[in-house]
């Protein structure tokens, strides 16, 4: 499956849990004009786990799916450590491994992608529950249980690696806009979350 696949996956099914999305799943969401409930961890790169654990402490009754990627999440990988230790129940963390950092651009090749075992990383750390999928349809028919059990959940989503862009490390320039999008949708979210109050 490709990241756009797993993307309409989720988001057909998370109703109104909290979305946190980094990276190429950012843009994949934005594809699929996906609304409130959500923020992007861009610019905080690696840190989406951290930032989904944050609002899953703060919203213990709302669920909270975080969409990673595999590069983001080796940035800082005491992210799954400090989640598991707070156990959150309510937190759902995809990870979308593509084996590629800047993926669809330069395409720089991950570490450690022939051995590294992310769900194995997220069970060893003490997430309640690991899942790994390859394909669409078998993503699409556990997705209800995925989302619904107890958390903290640790989801590996095999995708496919879009093509390179020849020379995009060079022309690659990211937008100003990109790093003030993070505190619009804070200030956004937070608006959400206060008219959308669980009793």
């Amino acid at each position: 499956m490709n990241l756009l696949q797993a993307c309409t996956v989720i988001e057909g099914a998370r109703k109104d849990a909290v979305l946190v999305a980094t990276m190429g799943a950012m843009f994949a969401f934005d594809a699929l004009k996906a609304a409130q409930p959500r923020i992007s961890s861009v610019p905080l790169m690696g840190g989406a786990a951290s930032l989904g654990l944050g609002l899953a402490i703060a919203e213990p009754t709302r669920r909270i799916v975080v969409v990673d990627g595999d590069a983001s999440l080796l940035m800082q990988l005491g992210g799954l450590t400090t989640v598991a230790d707070r156990q959150p129940a309510n937190f759902v963390h995809f990870v979308a491994r593509n084996g590629a950092q800047f993926a669809g651009a330069a395409n720089l090749a991950t570490p450690a992608e022939t051995c590294v075992d992310y769900a194995g990383l997220a069970a060893a750390a003490g997430y309640r529950r690991t899942y790994r999928f390859e394909d669409e349809a078998a993503l699409a028919s556990h997705i209800d249980e995925v989302l619904g059990g107890i958390g903290p959940t640790f989801v590996e989503l095999r995708v496919v690696t879009p093509p390179p862009i020849p020379g995009a490390p060079l022309k690659m320039e990211i937008p100003d806009l990109q790093f003030q999008r993070m505190g619009m949708e804070a200030r956004a979210l937070s608006a959400w979350l206060k008219e959308h109050a669980h009793g």
